[in-house]
């Protein structure tokens, strides 16, 4: 038996063509390179103009005594940063954050909780209540202000209607600098809560019935069942929701605001509105700029300390 020899002809041919299917695929390759680029343009130029040039900006005012009336704009280096770490006020308000955010982030967490597990534990109507309880969130900061003002009204209020029905003494909500931090706190956790609640929700229909069902066949009761099963599998829920909630509360800055007509006292500024009050009331843009530096570096300290603690637990399972 015998073989012909590739000829020379065949070989160029073959060479030739490979090459020519080399540069279709790279060409196709390139132009879906440029389609690529072409679909991440738009997000590429929104997010230079919103988000890298203002945060690039206000980390260069911060060095700078540049003011809201356009005097100013000199470098001062690090000059507002050491007045911010020695401004009582700021750590006051900033105080007052970390305490609205723990008295508001536990009843956020736990009521969220305990209606998500009575929706879907099968309570009668469920879709008014999922609408009842989300409601509220859909609503402007303004809307809320408004609705809570008149409920916290020392006059004709309806808590202290409420209060009056149970024998107690009215309380003056809003004016009392001893509880109108309550006041911000039960206004924020009947607005946000619907959010905490549908997601709970959601973490509470992906748990697989069939570990109900056999826990029942064990004997396990409802309790058992709900601290066995229901809460271990919500962990990553709620962790996702406290980190969020958190997030949230340490930006205080609307309703509080609003509620109080724009007054700001010692015991409800919040760092938000300390921030505020600096550059656009005092008109110190620099200093201001540092102070909301300051207030973003303890948020990402406090953001790498959850994901340590978060690490730690799945790594402890």
């Amino acid at each position: 038996m015998t073989t012909t020899a590739p000829t020379t002809t065949t070989i160029v041919t073959g060479r030739a063509a490979t090459r020519a299917t080399r540069r279709h695929a790279g060409g196709s390759h390139r132009g879906e390179q440029l389609i690529g680029w072409a679909f991440l343009t738009p997000f590429l130029i929104a997010f230079a103009l919103f988000l890298a040039w203002p945060i690039l900006h206000g980390l260069y005012l911060s060095f700078t005594d540049q003011s809201l009336t356009g005097s100013g704009g000199g470098f001062v280096g690090i000059a507002n940063y050491i007045e911010a770490l020695a401004d009582p006020v700021m750590w006051g308000a900033l105080g007052n954050t970390v305490w609205f955010t723990l008295l508001s982030t536990v009843p956020l967490v736990i009521i969220a909780l305990l209606m998500a597990v009575l929706v879907d534990r099968g309570l009668p109507g469920q879709w008014l209540w999922r609408l009842s309880f989300f409601m509220p969130y859909l609503l402007a900061s303004t809307v809320i202000s408004q609705i809570w003002i008149w409920i916290f009204n020392p006059q004709i209020g309806a808590a202290n209607n409420v209060l009056k029905a149970f024998g107690l003494e009215p309380i003056a909500w809003l004016q009392d600098p001893k509880v109108n931090m309550l006041a911000i706190v039960i206004a924020t956790v009947w607005w946000t809560v619907g959010f905490n609640f549908l997601l709970y929700l959601a973490a509470l229909q992906n748990i697989p019935q069939q570990q109900y069902e056999a826990a029942s066949l064990d004997g396990a009761g409802g309790w058992r069942q709900f601290t066995s099963i229901t809460l271990p599998q919500l962990g990553p829920a709620t962790t996702l929701i406290g980190l969020l909630q958190i997030l949230a509360s340490l930006k205080l800055f609307d309703q509080a605001y609003q509620m109080l007509g724009g007054l700001s006292s010692d015991t409800t500024r919040s760092i938000v509105q300390y921030i505020y009050e600096t550059g656009f009331v005092g008109y110190r843009f620099g200093y201001s700029a540092a102070i909301s530096y300051v207030f973003f570096a303890i948020i990402i300290i406090l953001g790498v300390v959850q994901a340590l603690i978060t690490r730690r637990r799945k790594d402890a399972r």
